[in-house]
């Protein structure tokens, strides 16, 4: 009697969740390694935070190569120092002698370090996403990716355990995770034709998008070898490894075989979204339509100077490849961290600036009349003044009798533009944008 009040107190207090992989789970090593995987991600993610966050497409490969070239060799380590950890104990005869068979033996020891490895990658995926959302400019999230990517990671762990049970050696987690990220950054950066679509990165740009399957296609190639690898080591029937062997075999074919399919023009990227309210229009790519009222109001001085003036491009745009001849480029919104940091314009005068320029042309031009350099410096000072034209004033103003003379004339013209009345500036920068995209000095009307 007082053995099974005992037995029901026990029960009591552990209740219906008391099972052997307990332990495993909340206690022992699989937490820290999920901890370690989390904390790796977090900082490599945090580090370079404003090249990435407020682009969707940019989170997303950012998430993505870290996953790759991070998460998995750390998955890798961990689970082959929980594979090599019966060796290292010596109990291997021991557990030998357990009425369970190997397979259950196995995935008891590895299965908890492949699921908190994957906890902690989606984890990190999840801080990520959070920390775009607030601030995304257009776009929505890509939600497959990292969720592929969390069963990788899970699937690297089980490979691991594999490889530390056979090799049980204390400096073989190291070696593996080193080998892992060599490999791993060289399928990504080095690898070309056959090899290099076979990497776990399959485009690093916004612009492109992976076809739905690649994902998935990748996942089965490489979470296949590792399930071949786990039912081949501790499987009863052995054979059995030919099935998820098979299916990555097949995956990578499918890979290899699709070529540059396995890319294709993000959707979003060919569309503009347009505000028709200025002269010329601004036009921005739809992955950043957020972004479209921040750039209206950074440019509204010069398009607001503009008003009025022929001959002027039709729009501003923002799309990959050369403008049409109507058109005219905005400056580069992306890479993030320069004009765009988490979802705001840096520096909006320094924008309206390289917009100007843009509108100016003849940067490419070898120019030998000064007058015209100065007639481009004028109407640049007038439609939006570049941010460092104090400081060159300022150091003509002390330079040699030459660069005296020069800012002189600088601002002369400067000084004459801004003497017109509207009417005859109007006209006048109809004149001079007729002429903005040649290089012959002969035709620019001179001030």
């Amino acid at each position: 009697m007082t053995l099974v009040t005992e037995r029901t107190e026990q029960t009591a207090r552990t209740g219906p969740l008391a099972h052997p992989l307990r332990a495993e789970f909340l206690r022992g090593f699989a937490p820290w390694a999920g901890g370690a995987v989390l904390l790796t991600l977090a900082v490599a993610l945090a580090v370079p935070a404003e090249s990435w966050q407020g682009g969707w497409a940019e989170t997303r490969n950012q998430v993505h190569s870290a996953a790759v070239l991070l998460g998995i060799p750390l998955a890798l380590a961990a689970g082959c120092w929980q594979g090599g950890r019966e060796r290292r104990r010596r109990t291997g005869e021991l557990m030998e002698t357990s009425v369970r068979g190997s397979l259950p033996r196995f995935l008891a020891s590895a299965l908890p370090v492949a699921l908190w490895t994957a906890v902690g990658h989606l984890v990190a995926a999840v801080l990520a996403l959070l920390a775009t959302w607030y601030c995304a400019t257009g776009d929505s999230p890509y939600l497959l990716v990292p969720l592929v990517d969390t069963v990788v990671v899970g699937c690297a762990a089980l490979a691991g355990a594999v490889v530390g049970r056979v090799l049980p050696w204390r400096l073989t987690a190291p070696l593996l995770a080193m080998a892992a990220y060599i490999t791993f950054g060289v399928l990504a950066y080095g690898a070309t034709g056959a090899l290099g679509r076979l990497s776990p990165i399959a485009d690093d740009s916004g612009h492109k998008v992976p076809v739905w399957w690649q994902p998935l296609a990748t996942a089965t190639w490489m979470g296949g070898l590792a399930l071949a690898a786990v039912l081949a080591h501790a499987a009863r029937r052995r054979a059995t490894a030919v099935l998820p062997l098979a299916a990555a075999i097949a995956a990578g074919a499918l890979l290899v075989q699709t070529g540059d399919g396995l890319v294709r023009t993000n959707p979003v990227a060919r569309r503009q979204v347009c505000d028709t309210s200025s002269t010329p229009q601004i036009c921005v790519n739809a992955r950043h339509e957020k972004l479209l009222p921040q750039i209206t109001q950074a440019l509204s001085g010069m398009t607001g100077r503009l008003e009025g003036v022929q001959n002027l491009p039709l729009r501003f745009e923002d799309r990959p490849g050369r403008s049409r001849p109507d058109e005219v480029q905005l400056p580069m919104l992306t890479p993030f961290g320069s004009n765009v940091v988490r979802g705001r314009l840096a520096d909006p005068e320094q924008y309206a600036w390289e917009a100007g320029m843009m509108l100016i042309g003849r940067t490419w031009c070898d120019r030998t009349d000064p007058a015209v350099g100065r007639t481009d410096r004028a109407v640049e000072h007038y439609l939006a003044p570049s941010p460092a034209e104090a400081y060159f004033d300022e150091r003509d103003a002390r330079g040699t009798a030459a660069d005296r003379a020069e800012l002189k004339a600088r601002q002369q013209a400067r000084a004459r533009l801004l003497a017109m009345d509207d009417k005859e500036r109007r006209a006048w920068l109809s004149e001079y944008f007729a002429t903005a995209d040649e290089c012959d000095p002969s035709g620019v009307p001179a001030l």
